[in-house]
């Protein structure tokens, strides 16, 4: 049975899944930043899934990125699979600009993330669902 990482439940707001992934908003106001985690139990690199998970992986990623991209008109959008601290698989998606903190270096260990406040966090939870389900690329079921 699938279980979030502790750390991951801790830093992020769960929005919903997609068929194959459970969709995280990170905690940090800093950046928009998504988080896919396929719903497999003891998975920590993307070549442990079966190819049909890769490539379903794969089209959430590239759905999730274009969307945020939309959304937010980002200067770049970064993909990465760490999992130097957090061992379960999980894809970071995040928002990058020119004028952001930490711009051009990656944002990891450049200081404490900065929780949203509760009306930005609705604001943008709604925004984010709303354009998932306007342009939906699989069955997909999310929270409010």
């Amino acid at each position: 049975m699938f279980k979030l990482h502790p750390t991951l439940e801790k830093d992020c707001i769960v929005l919903g899944s997609f068929t194959l992934s459970r969709v995280l908003l990170m905690n940090d106001s800093q950046y928009p930043w998504l988080i896919l985690v396929p719903q497999i139990e003891n998975v920590a690199e993307i070549y442990q899934l079966s190819e049909p998970d890769q490539l379903q992986l794969l089209k959430e990623s590239c759905f999730l990125s274009q969307q945020l991209s939309k959304i937010t008109q980002a200067d770049k959008i970064n993909i990465a699979a760490l999992g130097n601290t957090v061992p379960q698989l999980h894809l970071h998606h995040i928002a990058r600009f020119k004028h952001d903190p930490c711009w051009p270096k990656p944002i990891w260990g450049q200081g404490p993330a900065i929780p949203y406040a509760p009306a930005a966090l609705n604001d943008l939870k709604s925004t984010l669902l709303q354009c998932f389900e306007r342009n939906c690329i699989s069955p997909v079921i999310f929270t409010a």
